[in-house]
């Protein structure tokens, strides 16, 4: 077994663990959580095919690493935000408890 193909099996089961957390967990945090999941398999995916494609005699692509690069860093502030928000609603979920 290739590193690639192991790598891709690996995506693939990120992929699918991530779905069951959003198909089964009623919690926010843990719908972002499993969403990360997700994210973070399609990078790898994405990595592994643009890593195939220059294993089979191509030149190196840097469009797919540019690609991941940059969401990765989208996910990071899109996961920070929902964060924010999440903490802002347990707050107004607490004040209104208490008034």
């Amino acid at each position: 077994m290739s590193p690639a193909t192991l790598f891709g099996i690996m995506a693939a089961g990120l992929i699918g663990i991530g779905l069951y957390g959003l198909i089964v967990h009623p919690g926010a945090l843990r719908k972002l959580l499993s969403f990360n999941l997700v994210g973070a398999g399609v990078f790898l995916l994405f990595g592994v095919a643009a890593q195939r494609g220059a294993g089979a005699g191509f030149t190196g692509d840097p469009v797919p690493q540019a690609l991941v690069i940059t969401g990765i860093v989208v996910a990071f502030a899109a996961s920070a935000l929902a964060v924010a928000l999440l903490l802002r609603l347990i707050e107004v979920e607490h004040e209104d408890d208490a008034s």
